[in-house]
């Protein structure tokens, strides 16, 4: 059974032969293709004095690597005088770094003599910063518009203590510290620090005129507070770029203060009015309540009166005789009052 199976019969020997030799240029022709693919490369690498094993190539193809990438990095920094091996760059590739990027910062950090190395450079990189950016921005500084236009604002508005209201401009020079850009702030940071650095400074000017003689005294004030601590960023000079004068503010806040004083008092006096107004009603009615009381004492009079005839108290005489006092009262009192028109 075993002879069967490996030997095969005389009628098929040409069949299994064929199927032998095809296979056999299939792998050949595999071999060919993936040398024909690599060949360049490993060539071009020899060539340039960055020699990377054939095998090493084949290993990154599968590595899922992409070896025209790292053997050009790799000729780029050893052309720059930077020995970086492929592991090196493999290594940085598989973690969703950008290579090329990084060799080019490499490279203009060492010709600016800027200390820089591989490590680093990965973890900026891998931080999410434009490492290439960075040490541009280290050799070249960068000016930085506060606050920024892109904020919505055109100029930082502050009081001094004389109520007038100034609106500045700066321009704020950074370089990049490469040893800190790693976990430091961005420049929107910068930004919010010098921004409340201009205002403190104007706010704790007695007036506006020692503001507008002497503008560099916010730059002086804003560098000595050590801004650019725990930034990313070194701050070369903060210039005052342009300052003008707003509104009265002190004047402006008075006169609301007073507006306010004067509508809580015409509340108090509407208060007190309503008050007196309740008060007067309230008297009001007790004189009706006192007149009520004297209709009802008077109505009594003549009760009474009748109830003193009855058990003979008053006799007829003297009722005239009252009678008669009250016309002569009443005769009086007309006389008094004719009297007293005339003479008025």
């Amino acid at each position: 059974m075993l002879n069967t199976l490996i030997v095969p019969t005389l009628g098929e020997v040409p069949t299994f032969l064929l199927i032998v030799l095809i296979a056999v240029g299939l792998v050949v022709l595999f071999v060919f293709v993936l040398m024909g693919q690599f060949l360049s490369l490993w060539l071009q690498a020899r060539l340039s004095n960055a020699p990377v094993g054939f095998m090493d190539l084949i290993g990154m193809k599968f590595r899922k690597v992409d070896p025209r990438m790292i053997v050009f990095a790799r000729i780029q920094a050893l052309k720059a005088g930077l020995n970086i091996s492929t592991d090196q760059l493999e290594s940085h590739y598989l973690a969703g770094g950008r290579i090329r990027q990084v060799i080019n910062a490499l490279i203009a950090a060492d010709r600016a003599s800027l200390e820089l190395p591989w490590d680093r450079a990965c973890a900026i990189d891998l931080a999410g910063r434009d490492i290439f950016e960075a040490v541009q921005t280290s050799v070249n500084p960068r000016v930085i518009d506060c606050p920024s236009p892109t904020q919505g604002r055109m100029t930082i508005d502050a009081v001094a203590q004389d109520g007038i209201q100034l609106k500045a401009k700066a321009r704020v020079t950074v370089r990049a510290n490469l040893s800190k850009l790693i976990g430091g702030a961005t420049e929107e940071t910068i930004i919010a620090r010098v921004g409340e650095g201009i205002v403190t400074t104007i706010g704790s000017a007695a007036s506006h005129k020692a503001v507008l003689e002497n503008p560099d005294r916010i730059s002086k004030t804003v560098l000595e507070k050590g801004l650019d601590a725990g930034t990313a960023f070194e701050i070369l000079s903060i210039d005052i770029a342009d300052i003008d004068v707003g509104e009265n503010i002190g004047a402006k806040l008075q006169a609301d203060q007073a507006e306010a004083d004067k509508r809580r008092f015409q509340a108090e006096a509407e208060k007190r009015r309503a008050a007196a107004i309740a008060l007067e009603q309230e008297f009001k009615a007790e004189i009706q309540k006192n007149r009520a009381q004297v209709v009802l004492a008077e109505a009594e009079i003549p009760k009474a009166m009748a109830e003193a005839f009855r058990s003979g108290n008053l006799g007829i005489m003297d009722y005239y005789k009252m009678r008669n006092v009250q016309a002569d009262t009443h005769m009086r009192d007309s006389i008094a009052g004719d009297s007293g028109g005339k003479n008025g």
